[in-house]
This record gives C-alpha cells, sequence and structure tokens, in this order.
C-alpha cells in the first residue's frame, strides 16, 4: 500500500500523538493540577455533578467521580480536535478503508441503519443487502421458533447450539443472557466455543438429537476451533439420524459457499456478511441469527434501534455532550496521562453478567496496540486490562483490592433504575449498593472518620481507605433490547475513538495470529510429524509431556 493510501486512510499519520500541542498541554495541566482530591473537588464546586452529567440515547454518564479539575475535559476534547475525532468517525460512517492494514472498510453501524439509508463501499450502496439478509434471518427465525422447520425425522426443533469463538460467540452469548426477558420458551440456546472438547460435550449433555439444530459461524468456514467442534457435532448427529439429517440440523453463517455445501448445509441456509464486519463488531450480522432465534424478529430489531440511536447520538452531538467521545476521552486521561493500567466493567444487573467478557475483546483486541500508525512503537499507554463481574457478586471477590490495595483501577458503573423481573426491594437493595461503592470508592474515609467511631488505633490503619478511586456511573431507565444496543454501541464508538487518539488501527488482530499459526506445527509434534529439533527445548519437553493426552 502507498504512503499516499495511507495517509488517506488514517487522515492522522502526519502528527503522533506526542508531537500535537493539546497533548503536551494536557500533561503540564496534569502535573499543575496533581494530586486531584476528590473531596475537596466536590467542596469547591458544587455543582460538579450537574457539570459532568451526559445523556444521549436513553443512558446517562455521570464522570464527576473522575480524578479530574473543570480544566481537564475542554482540554482532553482539544486533543480529541486535534486527532481529528470527528472528521474520522465520518470517513468511517463514508465507508473509508480506516482498517489500512488489512484494506478494509469499517461500517459496522450499516448492520444497523435503516432501510432508507445510503451507505456506499466503492460505489455500491451496502443497506439493501443488510436488509436483504436480515429479512432472510427473520423469515428462518420465524420458521424455527413457529414450529414450521422441522427435524429430519418430523420432530420440532427445541434446542439450538451456536458454534463459533471470539466474535462470534461473545456477543451472541452475552445478548442471549441480557436479553433472557423477551426469550422464547420453545428453544433454549447453547453457546460452544472452545476448542476442549468438554464444552461441546456439556453442550450436547441431555439433548435429542432429533430436536438439535447447530448454527456454525465461521465467514470462512475454516476457523480451526469452530471446524473441529462443528466436524464432532456433526459427527454426533450422524452416528444417530444418518447423513442425511445433517441439512435439517445445520445452519452456516458463512461467505463460503462451497465449504458450506461440502458439510453438507444447503447455500440456500446459509446466511452471510461482508469484510467490512470485523469479528467483535458483527453481534449485529448474521453472527446474531441465535440472538433473533432467541428473541424473535421484532425484538432483534428493537435492538438494532438502539445501535442505531447511539450511531446517530455519536455523529451528530457536539463534542462536550458526546457521550462515547466523553467516555473515550476519560479512558485517555486514565490510561495516557495518569498511567492507570486497568478498567473495571461493574454491572449492577445479572442480566449483565457477560458483558465484561464481551467488553475484553471489544476493547483489548481492537486497541491492544504497541505500534501506531507509522510503525513507530508508541511511547505513552494505550489498551487497559479490562476485567469485572456483575455486582453485588464483585464486591465479595475482587472489591477489597480495589478499595485499598495499591494499584489504582478506574471502574465504570453500571445501572438501571427498573427491573426487568421487579421483585420486592432487590432492586433497591442492588441499585443502593452500586451507588455506595462508587461513593465509596471517591471519598474513602480518613483516619479521623474511623477514630471517631470509637475504631483502636492500632486498627485504624486498616479501616482507613484512601478514597480517589475515579469511577463514571452509567445508567439507564431498564435493560431492553433497545438500551442494550444503544450500550454495545457506546462502547463500540468510544473504543475507536481511543485508537484514533492513540494513532492506531483498532480494526486489525495480528496478535491474535501469531499463537494460531505456531499451533499448526504443534499439532504436528504432538501428532509425531515432527521431531524435537524443530522446537525450541521448553517447547519440544512440553509437546513430549502432552503427546499422551492428545491422542
Amino acid at each position: 500500500m502507498s504512503r499516499a493510501t495511507i495517509d488517506a486512510c488514517s487522515l492522522t499519520l502526519r502528527c503522533r500523538l506526542c508531537e500535537c500541542a493539546s497533548w503536551q498541554a494536557l500533561l503540564e495541566h496534569r502535573r499543575a493540577i496533581d494530586p486531584v482530591d476528590l473531596r475537596a473537588a466536590f467542596a469547591a464546586e458544587p455543582g460538579r455533578a450537574a457539570r459532568c452529567t451526559t445523556d444521549g440515547a436513553g443512558w446517562t454518564l455521570d464522570w464527576s467521580k473522575q480524578l479530574m479539575q473543570p480544566g481537564t475535559m475542554p482540554l482532553l476534547l482539544d486533543l480529541a480536535r486535534e486527532r481529528q475525532v470527528p472528521e474520522r468517525f465520518a470517513a468511517m460512517l463514508a465507508g473509508t478503508r480506516l482498517n489500512w492494514t488489512e484494506g478494509r472498510s469499517v461500517l459496522h453501524t450499516a448492520l444497523r441503519a435503516p432501510p432508507t439509508a445510503t451507505i456506499e463501499v466503492d460505489g455500491r450502496n451496502v443497506v439493501p443487502d443488510v436488509h436483504q439478509t436480515l429479512g432472510r434471518m427473520a423469515h428462518f427465525s420465524r420458521a424455527l421458533r413457529s414450529g414450521a422447520w422441522l427435524g429430519a425425522t418430523g420432530k420440532r426443533i427445541r434446542h439450538v447450539i451456536n458454534i463459533g469463538i471470539g466474535g462470534s460467540d461473545l456477543g451472541p452469548a452475552m445478548a442471549y443472557q441480557a436479553l433472557q426477558p423477551w426469550r422464547t420458551r420453545e428453544l433454549d440456546c447453547r453457546f460452544v466455543s472452545n476448542v476442549d472438547g468438554n464444552d461441546l460435550w456439556m453442550a450436547l449433555d441431555g439433548l435429542d438429537p432429533e430436536q438439535t439444530l447447530f448454527i456454525v459461524c465461521s465467514k470462512t468456514f475454516t476457523t480451526q476451533e469452530t471446524m473441529e467442534n462443528a466436524g464432532s457435532a456433526r459427527a454426533w448427529l450422524v452416528s444417530r439420524l444418518g447423513e442425511a439429517a445433517v441439512g435439517r440440523h445445520f445452519v452456516a453463517v458463512s461467505t463460503n459457499a462451497a465449504k458450506v455445501r461440502a458439510f453438507g448445509i444447503d447455500p440456500d441456509h446459509m446466511f452471510g456478511f461482508w469484510d467490512w464486519v470485523g469479528g467483535r463488531y458483527s453481534m449485529d450480522s448474521a453472527i446474531g441469527l441465535s440472538t433473533m432465534v432467541a428473541v424473535g424478529p421484532e425484538r432483534f430489531g428493537e435492538l438494532l434501534a438502539g445501535f442505531h440511536a447511539m450511531d446517530e447520538h455519536a455523529r451528530t452531538s457536539p463534542l462536550e455532550s458526546n457521550l462515547p467521545v466523553l467516555l473515550s476521552m476519560i479512558g485517555v486521561w486514565n490510561a495516557s496521562v495518569l498511567g492507570l493500567p486497568a478498567l473495571a466493567v461493574l454491572p449492577y444487573e445479572q442480566l449483565l453478567a457477560r458483558f465484561p467478557a464481551y467488553l475484553q475483546q471489544l476493547i483489548m483486541e481492537s486497541n491492544g496496540k504497541r505500534v501506531d500508525d507509522h510503525g513507530d512503537v508508541v511511547s505513552w499507554p494505550t489498551c487497559p486490562v479490562v476485567f469485572g463481574e456483575a455486582g453485588t457478586n464483585g464486591q465479595h471477590a475482587f472489591y477489597q483490592m480495589l478499595h485499598q490495595g495499591t494499584t489504582i483501577v478506574p471502574i465504570d458503573f453500571i445501572a438501571f433504575r427498573t427491573a426487568a423481573h421487579p421483585l420486592g426491594r432487590h432492586r433497591l437493595l442492588l441499585n443502593a449498593n452500586a451507588i455506595a461503592q462508587a461513593q465509596a470508592f471517591a471519598f474513602g474515609r480518613t483516619g479521623d472518620e474511623v477514630r471517631a467511631e470509637g475504631t483502636p488505633e492500632a486498627l485504624v490503619p486498616h479501616r482507613t481507605f484512601p478514597g480517589n478511586r475515579p469511577s463514571s456511573f452509567l445508567w439507564a431507565e431498564t435493560l431492553t433490547p433497545a438500551t442494550l444496543g444503544a450500550l454495545i454501541a457506546l462502547y463500540e464508538h468510544s473504543t475507536f475513538v481511543q485508537g484514533i487518539v492513540w494513532g492506531i488501527n483498532s480494526f486489525d488482530q495480528w496478535g491474535v495470529e501469531l499463537g494460531k499459526s505456531l499451533a499448526l506445527n504443534v499439532i504436528k509434534g504432538l501428532e509425531g510429524l515432527l521431531t524435537s529439533t524443530d522446537h525450541d527445548a521448553s517447547t519440544a519437553a512440553l509437546i513430549r509431556a502432552l503427546a499422551a493426552e492428545a491422542t
């Protein structure tokens, strides 16, 4: 690819982050305000919470408990402007090949665009293709949900197993749990991703093959883990129902019609997507077929509408009130300016228990890069380590370290005012814990406060909380398909904006490939097809030790 092409795609190559005047101003500002004391900040500015609260697409963000002073966010937004965030976002929406290392457009926003929209790639409007696929998905989902689609022996399908990995698994599995209140009771969905045979064995345990359908998700139909699981699932089915049954019990989400046909699936039962859809941005494409089957086309449409609402908010809102931009620049401040190495995502909503795992891939696979668009090693921290757990479970696991440990970890709290399943005082207690934890992280408890409670002096240091643990608080009225879609899009766009600021490509994932390619030779070693001299000493020893298990 020529330098001119790279410049046209990246838009920011001419200026590295460390060369930006706004970046230098931000570093100077940090030195001037360090340290920020949140107790003092709230005391000095009674309107701080109101100033630092923003709404959009059904969500409210309160970032008043971040380690910032009133002048911090304006400087961060100056940096966003200098890094051409609005221009880059517009370029993405226009189909520019922002994923320049792979020569691809980045158009997951087209997956949820209304049918009247026009979004072009190489002069072709892709929106009609998207809605044609959605229509085929809806037709299949209704047939399965109504019982019109029957298995090979004439029995109704009762169990759907999604076989995929990474973006072909994490999004659908997360959404299936999150949207539990809207799932049909006529079907249950299970998800298989790990090449560990126990994963497939547990999914198949107790199932009737006559009532089981598999959705195999692999764009190329060559993904090693997915196809190994699909092959074993096929063997399980064939051993009980015969070869002829494959076509009624398997469908594919793929673009490789030849391999799909060779597997025994009619290409008419293949649902495709496009090379401008990255795996971790694909849950609202045909990869979401299991989600649509579970909740129905209408609810899936509401999910897409939520995505689109946040897309429009991100596209049209000024930076000062743009939720994805604000969330992203908070992350830039914490990771790159303050040097805080992690991010805890804490949803106080059991239905979102899988959401932190989903964000791990979205954020860390996108922005876990050490080389910028120039090909130079960056001199600033980029992606934080993302982890999390649903509240209140996490409080009894790792919150101790967050409160009193030596590593300061920024936090994103996620909460809802009302519950999808109201039950007594449960939501009140859940939200009380979320609010109290954010308060405790911010303001802690001083030694004098502990002493005033009558605590013996020897215990005062152990019961003192330093506070000044930064957090943001995201909340919506209730978890619905629409608010879930908007929440996912919020983090998608926040991740992209951070990549723009850091000068990295958020849409490739070359780091995933090395281990996969090395595994091919290790497989040969475990099968005895390569000698130990073909590996380093440690790898060869491990192959000898584990070869018996492999066979």
